[in-house]
C-alpha cells in the first residue's frame, strides 16, 4: 500500500483514536473506508448532476419529447 502523510485537527484525532471501538482493525483501515465513502458520494453527486442536466434539457426540448412519445407509442404493454 502507498503511504501518505495527512494533517488532522485535534477533534478528528480523538475520533480516529477510537478506531477499535468503531470496528476497525487500524487507523489506516478507518481512513481507507472514509475515503471510499467520500469517493462514492462524489460519484453519486456527479451522476445526479448529469441526470438533472439531461432532465432539464429534455424538459425544454419539445422535438425530443415528441420523438420519445412516438417511440413508446408502439411499445407493447
Amino acid at each position: 500500500m502507498i503511504q501518505s502523510k495527512v494533517s488532522i485537527s485535534d477533534e478528528q484525532d480523538k475520533f480516529v483514536n477510537k478506531y477499535k471501538s468503531l470496528g476497525f482493525k487500524s487507523k489506516s483501515s478507518m481512513f481507507r473506508k472514509a475515503l471510499d465513502l467520500l469517493m462514492k458520494e462524489f460519484r453519486h453527486n456527479q451522476l445526479k448532476k448529469s441526470a438533472d442536466l439531461y432532465a432539464e434539457l429534455y424538459s425544454n426540448d419539445e422535438e425530443l419529447k415528441e420523438l420519445t412519445d412516438s417511440a413508446i407509442s408502439d411499445w407493447p404493454e
